[in-house]
């Protein structure tokens, strides 16, 4: 009978051990986070509330297409104070007549959508073209959709057959028909 006992003492000794070394793994593995760390998790406001990925969206009024928006990665941030919504790999948006024809185009490296002013900040090689085949290059262009205008207060350059416009300052409405460069710079040529 006393080994018995001595066999189940030896075993309880065993799982002890065990049992205080996992805790003590376990305890030694758990460290205080920081405040900062604690702070990051729960800042909800920078944290996106929505990711979507390979996002090809169409805006349609009485059903005929009016814009098209197509971008790799959005990034949606509606607890801010100011909600928007981020476009961190860029931007394709196409424009269309009411005969659904191509109005103007634009491109750009990053893009912003301010929800509550209806405000486009597009940067990083933004391209816009229009109808008549006139390009805007420039590497900062705002979209106010309330006004349905483009300006820039950037280096713009518009390229119109083979004649290069630019400057610094530019306005336009948002097809880009009616374009205003603010301070022209470059050669111009004049027909006498």
């Amino acid at each position: 009978m006393i080994p018995l006992l001595k066999n189940r003492i030896q075993f309880i000794n065993t799982a002890s051990s065990l049992l205080l070394l996992a805790v003590y793994f376990l305890l030694s593995a758990c460290q205080s986070n920081k405040p900062e760390a604690i702070a990051a998790i729960t800042n909800r406001e920078e944290i996106p509330s929505l990711i979507l990925e390979e996002l090809e969206t169409t805006i349609t009024d009485s059903g005929k297409v009016k814009l098209r928006f197509i971008t790799p990665e959005m990034l949606q941030y509606d607890r801010k104070k100011e909600p928007y919504r981020d476009f961190p790999q860029g931007l394709h948006c196409i424009m269309y007549q009411s005969n659904g024809e191509i109005d103007a185009q634009i491109k750009c490296g990053n893009a912003i959508f301010y929800d509550k002013k209806e405000l486009w900040e597009l940067n990083f090689d933004v391209e816009a073209v229009n109808q008549k085949g006139e390009v805007l290059s420039t590497e900062q262009l705002f979209w106010d959709m309330k006004t349905e205008k483009i300006y820039s207060d950037k280096f713009v350059s518009i390229s119109q057959g083979e004649s290069v416009y630019t400057g610094t300052g530019f306005e336009a409405d948002q097809n880009m028909q009616n374009w205003r460069i603010k301070n022209l710079s470059g050669d111009l040529e004049l027909d006498e």
